[in-house]
């Protein structure tokens, strides 16, 4: 099949006609393929709200840390969840893209556990198919992408919620998180509650669209993060 019939073949037929290792060479492409038109347009110039770590930030990193998250390694297994593919852009807060950057996200598996609290949580319970932690290193136009989950709500935070953490050269690590725009469990979450006004809180806070044509249910998150430097600073 020629290179440009995949993303067409994807959405009609609901299935990948190549590897693992073909997917994630052509995760740059995905990027822009699933890009939501005039998503927080108007947020170039005002910075992303700072939100804290938390503490389930993986202390043991797995051997897999790409930006798959729903596959382990070379395993034919997908995780469980609503698979969403969740892209956006790196920016300055005059909207130059910030190249060369990590970018790494964390978040509870379908049974609300998190990748460092395997073996400790007293129920036991965890998806060992879904991979808990992804890095992706932003392209010249400062693009990340990531294939993951829809995140669900975990106990004492009934906000669904996606930790990211950028590390850009000459600058300390900065971390926020993602939120589900039209979640009930956003107004009752203190944390989420706590992320300065309206606008700030909607900065973090997107849509996680069905894609037209999926027949596994697919979705799209596009969130764009503007950092409070440039990538001179």
């Amino acid at each position: 099949m020629h290179e440009a019939n995949f993303g067409v073949y994807y959405l009609v037929h609901g299935v990948l006609p190549f590897t693992r290792r073909r997917f994630l060479q052509h995760a740059g492409w995905a990027a822009g393929f699933f890009t939501i038109p005039g998503a927080f347009a108007e947020a170039l110039l005002r910075a992303t709200p700072l939100v804290t770590k938390g503490p389930y930030y993986p202390d043991k990193l797995p051997l897999d840390t790409d930006n798959d998250l729903i596959m382990v390694n070379d395993s034919i297994t997908p995780a469980v969840g609503e698979i969403t593919h969740l892209s956006g852009r790196l920016l300055g807060t005059n909207g130059e893209p910030v190249r060369d950057a990590v970018v790494e996200i964390w978040q509870v598996d379908s049974m609300a556990t998190y990748l460092q609290e395997r073996g400790s949580k007293s129920s036991g319970e965890y998806d060992p198919n879904f991979q808990g932690f992804g890095r992706f290193l932003t392209s010249s136009t400062g693009e990340y992408y990531f294939r993951t989950i829809k995140p669900v709500p975990y106990p004492g935070r009934p906000a669904p919620h996606i930790h990211f953490m950028v590390k850009a050269k000459g600058r300390e690590p900065w971390t926020t998180q993602l939120y589900v725009k039209g979640h009930p469990g956003n107004q009752n979450d203190g944390l989420y509650g706590s992320i300065g006004d309206a606008r700030a809180r909607e900065a973090v806070t997107v849509d996680f669209a069905p894609i037209a044509g999926s027949q596994i249910g697919e979705l799209a998150a596009r969130f764009d993060i503007v950092l409070g430097f440039t990538p001179q600073a």
